[in-house]
Formats: C-alpha cells, structure tokens, sequence
C-alpha cells in the first residue's frame, strides 16, 4: 500500500510538471539513472555490490530559486526490498555577487531519508532501521580559480528519524570539499553540440555519519574522482555515461576501494 501511495503521489508529480511547464511556469526535470553499484558517503549501500536503479523527479518552482527534489534507489536483486531508499529533498538554490571574482553559488535543503518497504524496526541498508534526515549546505565558487577549476564546499548535519531506532548512534556532520573542471572537446557529430567532459574530485571528512549498525570515526574517509559528459539527443532528452573510482581512507566506512559507472537518461521540461 505504502508503494502504491508513493507511485501515485511521484505520477502526479511529473504529470504536473509537464502540464505547468507548457504554460511557462514550471520546470523540472525527470531522471533515471542505473549505478554499477550504490555507494553512499563512502559506504557500499547494498551486499555483494549489487547494481541498483535510481530514478528522479526535480521540480523548479516557477523561477523563486525554491524546488523540490524526489529520489529513489531500488537494488537490482533479491533480498534487498527492505532496502529501498526514498528521500525527500526540499531546497532553495540562488547566487551571490554574480559579478565578482568571488561569486557565490549556493543550495540549503533539508532532506528526509524513508525506507518505504521496511518494518517500523525492519531492516535499513545494514540490517536495522535507517530513516534519517539532514540538512544541508552546497556552495560553489566558479569564478576564483583560473583555468575553468571550480573549488566546491558542502556540509551535511545528519540525523536520525527516531531516538530509540537501531541507527540512533549515527548522526553528526560530513564535510565535503571539491574540484571540477570541465574540458569542451569538437562535437562527436555534426548535428550535435560540443562535446564536454565534466572532471571532479571530492575528498571527505566524515564526523560520525553512517548508516545504522555502522560506527564511523571522526576522521578523513575517501575521495572520489569522477568523469562523465552529457549527450544531447533533443527535444529536452539527455543521456550522460559515468564512471566514479573511490579511494577509501578509513576502514570503519569502507575497506576498500571502489569503484562504478552509471548511465542516466534526463528529461528537461
């Protein structure tokens, strides 16, 4: 019942926006992606490195900077219906001195992390209960830098839903700070536009978050490098190929290494 609700209200979503949109005034895009496997703030969210579906619905409220993000996460497995993630993200994005060396981009949010499938004390990510919620900074700075480098800071306070569930030992801050360039390369067709290559490295210092069952030193965790590039195929459609390598720091939140690709069809409204 819980996920014949939740289908209904993420239909409504989108059929709301397309309508809006033909009027000029909402805009949003629908996403989804497939993930090699699922890492989340340095943790491997799925045993066994299971693939997982990602689909999405952003929402821009008529230009107020203000919108709406619903993201869901479905292993491509058995076993993991528990595991479902469904997070809830409303946000206000806008920029500073847009003019200045020192623009500023910035989204606040407050993100509310459901697990629809499970049992009030069924099983989350770790085999125990994980809904949470946090809030959020994210800040960009494109013009500091020469070169096309953009230095990024993000901040996380996350913090369990309930203060008797199994993930009640897990909050705290994550701090992530980051680079990005992007390299323009000829159009690979000549119907197409440029080519561009997106570049980022993000390195992490986790103050105690984690998924429950999890117990995460105050401390340096991974970095994560990534590439991707968009493919416009028209009419408001994109498909963007990925692949994402992680270098893990600390074993309380990874043992090893990882690394995915992903695939991701948008489409812009």
């Amino acid at each position: 019942m819980k996920k014949l609700v939740l289908t209904m209200v993420l239909v409504l979503l989108c059929t709301s926006g397309i309508v809006s949109a033909q009027d000029g005034e909402l805009h949003g895009t629908i996403d989804a992606t497939y993930v090699s496997r699922y890492i989340w703030r340095g943790y491997d969210a799925y045993a066994n490195n299971h693939s997982a579906i990602q689909p999405s619905v952003d929402l821009d409220f008529f230009g107020t900077g203000f919108g709406l993000n619903v993201w869901m996460s479905r292993a491509n497995g058995s076993g993991f219906e528990n595991s479902e993630w469904l997070i809830y993200t409303p946000y206000y994005k806008g920029a500073l001195f847009v003019d200045e060396v020192y623009a500023t981009y910035f989204k606040i949010g407050y993100s509310y992390f459901s697990y629809p499938d499970e049992p009030k004390r069924g099983s989350g990510p770790t085999g125990a209960a994980g809904a949470a919620q946090e809030v959020f900074g994210a800040f960009q700075w494109p013009n500091l830098l020469p070169g096309g480098i953009v230095p990024s800071y993000a901040m996380f306070a996350y913090w369990p839903s309930e203060s008797k569930a199994a993930n009640h030992n897990n909050g705290g801050w994550a701090h992530v700070f980051g680079l990005s360039k992007d390299i323009i390369l000829p159009a690979i067709l000549d119907s197409m536009p440029e080519q561009v290559i997106h570049l980022g490295v993000h390195a992490v210092y986790n103050d105690s978050v984690g998924p429950a069952g999890s117990n995460a030193d105050h401390d340096w965790s991974h970095a994560t490098f990534s590439i991707s590039t968009d493919f416009d195929l028209g009419n408001g459609l994109k498909l963007v190929p990925g692949f994402n390598y992680q270098s893990s720091w600390d074993d309380s939140i990874n043992t090893s290494d990882e690394y995915w690709t992903s695939l991701s069809l948008s489409y812009s409204f």
